[in-house]
C-alpha cells in the first residue's frame, strides 16, 4: 500500500520534481476544446503567438505547466504553451500515419475489424488496457492497438525543458 501512495505522488510532480500546480500528473493527456487555440511561447498572453491550432478534440500531451497555463507536445512534436481555459480532460486519439487503422470488435488483431479509422482522424477515447484502446464513433465502439494511435503513450513525447517552438527536426 505504501508503495502505490509513493507512485501516486510521485507522478504529480514536474519533470524538475516540484509539485504540479494543478495536482494532476504530468505528462497526462488533454484535447483541445474548440477549433481556434493559439499556441504560444510562453505561459502569458504577454508571450506572442506562434501558431493557432485548428483542430477541435485534437490529443495533447502536458509536459509541464503553470496554474493556468500548460505546456503541450502535439501530433507533430510541436511544443507551445495554452490556457488551461482551451484544454479538456475529454479523452481522444488520433491517427497521425497515411494508413487506415483497423477498429476491431475485441481486444485482438483475430477479432474481426468493426471499422477503420482513416488516416489523420480524430475519434473518441474511453480507456486503455492490455496495450488496447477503446475508440467511439457516434454509437459505434471498438479498439485499436494502444501504439498506432497518438495520444496514449504513457512516457513524455517531447522534453519539457525545450523551448516552445516547432518540432526539432
Amino acid at each position: 500500500m505504501l508503495g502505490v501512495a509513493v507512485l501516486a505522488s510521485a507522478s504529480n510532480t514536474m519533470p524538475d520534481g516540484r509539485p504540479t500546480p494543478s495536482g494532476q500528473p504530468v505528462p497526462r493527456w488533454l484535447s483541445l476544446k474548440s477549433s481556434e487555440v493559439r499556441a504560444r511561447f510562453g505561459p502569458g498572453l504577454d508571450h506572442r503567438i506562434l501558431w493557432e491550432y485548428h483542430a477541435s478534440g485534437l490529443p495533447v500531451q502536458v509536459i509541464a505547466e503553470t496554474r493556468e497555463w500548460r505546456k503541450i507536445c502535439d501530433p507533430e512534436g510541436a511544443v507551445a504553451w495554452v490556457h488551461r481555459s482551451v484544454v479538456s480532460s475529454r479523452r481522444s486519439v488520433f491517427n497521425t500515419t497515411n494508413q487506415e487503422v483497423p477498429i476491431h470488435v475485441g481486444r485482438s488483431d483475430t477479432s474481426p475489424v468493426r471499422a477503420r479509422l482513416s488516416p489523420h482522424a480524430l475519434v473518441a477515447m474511453d480507456e486503455c488496457v492490455d496495450g488496447w484502446c477503446e475508440v467511439r464513433v457516434r454509437r459505434m465502439r471498438g479498439w485499436v492497438r494502444q501504439s498506432a494511435v497518438f495520444g496514449t503513450q504513457e512516457r513524455p513525447l517531447c522534453n519539457a525543458a525545450r523551448p516552445a517552438g516547432p518540432r526539432e527536426r
